[in-house]
């Protein structure tokens, strides 16, 4: 059995044991000495930048939808916001003229994150050329808006995703999710360090993020062999 299995039966027997102890069946925990096994963290198969470019540059730019998608795509992956996240930004959470955006993440946390020169130019062409079509002379806080001008739902965002992935021709499964590792994955292996990263991702603790560290593991043993005199 994996260990989350394992780790699941021991909790059941655990809080059977309890229940026993608690009606009088037993006058002590048998199960209170046994230890559950150590789970791994396991980080998603990360998309590589050509999928992820494949990805990017599947929406049809002539058409107000593939105006709006390319822009949230970019976005998903320029700042590794969560889905959630993404749908709620409101206009007044994007500055691009100094290109970064803000965004509250879980426990209400806010965080500013940069948003990049590229997906800034995406969310400016959406913003002149298709936000208005979309809301049809509705109003919205929301920066980004369904075809009938509403909010959009993560449900909905999910479906755009997997359209765009078949398009790309990419046989692997791709969540939002997927992008945010991702942006993550590729930052450190271009050279961000953990805490920024941290950051950006808006994890509280650093233990959330270390589930990277073998990136920087990887590199680290790159740049030993590469400088140091006697690596060699």
């Amino acid at each position: 059995m994996a260990s989350s299995s394992i780790a699941r039966c021991l909790s059941s027997i655990k809080s059977f044991c309890r229940f026993l102890c608690n009606e009088n069946y037993l006058q002590e925990n048998p199960a209170e000495i046994l230890e559950s096994p150590r789970l791994w963290q396991k980080l998603p198969r990360v998309i590589s930048p050509a999928e992820v470019s494949a990805i990017l540059e599947a929406p049809n730019p002539d058409t107000s939808i593939g105006i709006r998608d390319k822009a949230m795509l970019e976005l998903l992956y320029a700042t590794g916001v969560r889905v959630s996240e993404l749908i709620a930004l409101k206009t007044s959470d994007v500055d691009l003229r100094v290109g970064y955006l803000r965004t509250l993440g879980k426990g209400g946390k806010e965080r500013v994150v940069p948003i990049g020169e590229i997906a800034q130019n995406a969310i400016e062409v959406y913003l002149e050329k298709s936000r208005i079509i979309l809301l049809r002379g509705q109003l919205a806080d929301e920066i980004f808006v369904s075809r009938l001008g509403k909010k959009m739902s993560r449900q909905g965002f999910w479906k755009i995703l997997k359209n765009y992935v078949l398009l790309a021709n990419i046989s692997v499964n791709v969540s939002p999710h997927s992008l945010r590792h991702a942006f993550a994955t590729h930052l450190l292996e271009h050279g961000a360090d953990l805490r920024s990263v941290q950051e950006m991702l808006g994890h509280s603790d650093i233990s959330s993020t270390q589930i990277y560290t073998h990136i920087l593991e990887k590199r680290m043993r790159q740049v030993h062999d590469q400088f140091h005199p006697r690596a060699r």
